[in-house]
């Protein structure tokens, strides 16, 4: 696939950087520092071109032409949006991905049509780490939650610790503990290896476990991993940014919210925006500020201002003075993998979290949604299977006829309204929404061609 990316950020990168390792992808990147472009050429396989993301001739230059996807990361909204009109109106471009963060447009539905701003597709990561945030708060003890088959399955990842009930025991156990229950263990890392999970295979203390099941079936399968957190009731947020302010409205009508803003006048403007939120004007990392508003009683502390060192910081103090839960919004991944190994319980990775989106445009076959793990060394991904048997490589197979490659399972199959564990001798059927995981993302391309209909088979 020929693919356009204009901006160069982190964002950009990011996405460079996935998809220029398939093979597949001839990556070409649009951006106005030829320094940033000069490091990146350095170290990807792509091409780059330097210019204004919008100019219709720079376009032209870097292949908007032949391309099959416009991918609009800016970090202007307007620039991501002329220039997928131009994509559109000069070039025919077939898919127009992009960047777009203000709420204002990302709520005025009727904009984004061919017959006036022609974006096939809206990616915030405002909205998409907002919602990312929200979802570990409703699922205390979990470090990630991933919605799959429109919200009726989730992948859940979480540390086994002492008290959980499959913890010492080998996990085929589970079905025993939990009869009745559609569940089952997509992948175990220890020490940082992955583990195949398999029946006789003993779940140790500090595992990390990433399980499937149906949303209401989620708290009873954490039972099994670490005793259950109480629900979480009082919430301080740091940053009331983008994110900051999304992640306080969203919470305020079921929690305690408060935010701690150093900017007066943000602060000032956010209090009369938010409802029930306390809004409060100071440093996050002020240890004086964090007592007095009781951060020892508190449930969870999210640091989510613009500086990553200002999070971690902040994140640190709150939880050494007795805050139960800290999370830190870090770009780094050098960063993250660090601060999770210490005082910080998880760190939220924008990158990580809007790579997803993009991918799930760009992979090949009917996928319909991906997401990114473990730093983008591993991938879950849902695919619907279509065709008959005579044209697909999965239809009308049972799972063991399946020729996956190493390190990818099929973890859940939704038919219709059903959640169901595949097991041996599940025969799939066309239309059968696919849930897998595959622990090396290098096995993705692998992967996809399973999901391609080929009539000549």
């Amino acid at each position: 696939m020929n693919i356009l990316i204009l901006g160069a950020g982190q964002v950009g990168a990011t996405a460079a950087h996935h998809l220029a390792k398939e093979e597949a992808n001839e990556v070409t990147i649009v951006d106005s520092s030829a320094a940033v472009l000069r490091d990146l050429q350095d170290r990807l396989d792509v091409r780059t071109v330097v210019g204004h993301a919008s100019f219709p001739d720079v376009l032209e230059r870097a292949g908007a032409r032949d391309a099959d996807m416009i991918i609009a990361l800016t970090n202007s909204d307007e620039i991501n949006m002329v220039a997928c009109q131009i994509a559109y109106t000069m070039f025919q471009t077939p898919t127009k991905i992009a960047r777009i963060r203000a709420a204002e447009y990302i709520d005025a539905d009727d904009l984004f049509q061919q017959n006036a701003i022609p974006v096939d597709f809206r990616i915030s990561p405002e909205e998409l780490v907002t919602r990312h945030i929200e979802q570990l708060i409703h699922y205390p003890g979990a470090f990630q939650v991933l919605e799959f088959a429109d919200g009726a399955v989730r992948l859940v990842g979480a540390r086994a610790l002492r008290g959980g009930l499959l913890v010492g025991q080998q996990i085929k156990t589970l079905q025993e503990h939990i009869p009745g229950v559609e569940t089952r263990i997509a992948a175990i890392y220890r020490n940082g290896q992955s583990i195949v999970p398999e029946g006789s295979t003993l779940l140790q203390e500090n595992d990390e476990v990433f399980f499937i099941a149906g949303r209401k079936n989620i708290r009873v399968v954490m039972s099994e991993m670490r005793k259950l957190e109480d629900p979480v009731r009082r919430v301080v947020i740091a940053g009331g940014g983008n994110i900051g302010f999304r992640l306080a409205s969203a919470l305020e009508q079921t929690n305690q919210v408060k935010v701690i803003e150093h900017n007066k006048t943000r602060a000032r403007e956010i209090s009369e925006l938010l409802s029930k939120s306390i809004v409060l004007h100071g440093d996050a990392a002020d240890e004086e500020l964090l007592l007095d508003e009781n951060i020892d009683s508190s449930d969870i502390f999210v640091a989510l201002t613009n500086a990553e060192e200002a999070n971690i910081l902040s994140a640190m103090v709150a939880k050494k003075l007795g805050c139960k839960k800290v999370m830190s919004l870090i770009n780094r991944p050098a960063y993250a993998e660090l601060v999770e190994s210490g005082l910080i319980d998880v760190a939220i990775s924008p990158r990580q979290i809007t790579i997803g989106s993009l991918l799930a445009h760009v992979r090949r076959g009917d996928v319909v949604k991906v997401h990114s793990l473990r730093r983008g060394r591993a991938e879950a991904m849902e695919a619907i299977a279509h065709g008959t048997r005579e044209e697909s490589k999965v239809v009308g197979r049972t799972i063991e006829e399946i020729r996956l490659p190493v390190g990818a399972s099929i973890s859940a199959i939704v038919r219709d309204d059903q959640v169901m564990q595949p097991h041996h001798d599940t025969v799939v059927e066309s239309k059968d929404h696919i849930i897998m995981f595959i622990t090396d993302r290098r096995q993705t391309d692998e992967v996809e061609r399973l999901f391609q209909v080929d009539v000549k088979l």
